[in-house]
C-alpha cells in the first residue's frame, strides 16, 4: 500500500514538474485579449503559437500553429478559415484576410449552441468559459477521478458526456436552435478534441490533458502532453465523428 501511495504521489510530482516549451509557456489571456469559444484555439494563442492577443489572426497563422502544436495536417483549418470569410464575420480592418479569435463567437454562424465549455447565447454568453456549464461535462468524463487505473477518457465516455450536455441545453434553454448547422456539427468538436489529444497506443485521450484543454485553454504539457508522431487528419476528424455518433445514434 506504502509503495502503491508512493509511487502516486511520485507520478504526480514528476508530471506536474514537466516544463512547457521554451516559447510557449502558458499564459492565461488578459482582459484585452482576443480569444474565441473554441478552447484548442484560444490555447494556442495561450501559449504564443498564435498571437497572444488573439488579434489580426491569418490562415498561415493557424495553419503553421495546428501542426506545431497539434501535428495536424498541412490546411487542416482552410475550410473552417474559408468560412470566416465566406460567412463575412471578421472584425479586423482587413475583413478579407484576418479575424480576431473573439469573431468566432457570431451565434450560429460558426458557434453554436450545446458547447462542452460555454454557455447558450439566450443566457448572455456564449464567448467565456463556464464552469457551470463545463463541470457536469467534466463528471461525465470522469476528470474528477483521475487514476492510475482510470486516466483516459474512451470514445464512449465522450459521446455519451456530449449528448448528455445537448439533452441538458435543450431541456433548460427555450431557444435552443436546432439549425442545419448546429446539427451537422454535433459531435464533431468531441471528435475534434479527441483526436487533438489521442493517445495511439492507448485508443483514449488522457484525461490530465482533456482537463487541462477544455477546462483551461491549456496544453498539457506540464501533464505529459506530446503531439504524437503520426499527423493527423480531417478524414480522421470524420472517421473519429461517425465513431462518436454511432455511440448514441445520431441520425443526420
Amino acid at each position: 500500500m506504502k509503495a502503491f501511495l508512493f509511487s502516486s504521489a511520485f507520478f504526480a510530482i514528476v508530471a506536474s514538474a514537466l516544463p512547457d516549451p521554451k516559447g510557449h509557456e502558458f499564459r492565461a489571456a488578459g482582459p484585452y485579449d482576443s480569444r474565441s469559444p473554441c478552447p484548442g484555439l484560444n490555447a494556442l494563442a495561450n501559449h504564443g503559437y498564435l498571437p497572444r492577443d488573439g488579434a489580426n489572426i491569418n490562415y498561415d497563422m493557424i495553419n503553421h500553429a495546428a501542426q506545431a502544436a497539434y501535428h495536424f495536417e498541412d490546411g487542416f483549418y482552410i475550410d473552417a478559415v474559408n468560412m470566416v470569410f465566406q460567412l463575412d464575420i471578421s472584425t479586423t480592418s482587413r475583413p478579407n484576410e484576418t479575424f480576431h479569435l473573439r469573431d468566432l463567437a457570431q451565434h450560429d454562424q460558426i458557434e453554436v449552441d450545446g458547447s462542452l465549455t460555454r454557455n447558450d447565447i439566450f443566457f448572455g454568453d456564449d464567448l467565456h468559459f463556464d464552469a457551470t456549464v463545463f463541470d457536469p461535462v467534466a463528471r461525465d468524463l470522469g476528470l474528477d477521478k483521475i487514476s492510475r487505473k482510470d486516466k483516459f477518457v474512451t470514445i464512449e465516455t465522450a459521446a455519451k458526456a456530449t449528448k448528455n450536455r445537448l439533452d441538458l441545453a435543450k431541456r433548460v434553454n427555450p431557444e435552443f436552435n436546432v439549425s442545419v448547422h448546429q446539427h451537422e456539427t454535433e459531435y464533431g468538436t468531441t471528435a475534434l478534441y479527441l483526436l487533438t489529444l489521442w493517445d495511439e497506443h492507448q485508443k483514449a485521450a488522457p484525461k490530465h490533458w482533456v482537463k487541462a484543454l477544455l477546462g483551461e485553454d491549456r496544453i498539457a504539457y506540464r501533464e505529459g502532453y506530446n503531439k504524437g508522431k503520426s499527423v493527423k487528419t480531417n478524414k480522421q476528424v470524420g472517421a473519429m465523428t461517425q465513431a462518436v455518433r454511432a455511440v448514441v445514434g445520431w441520425k443526420p
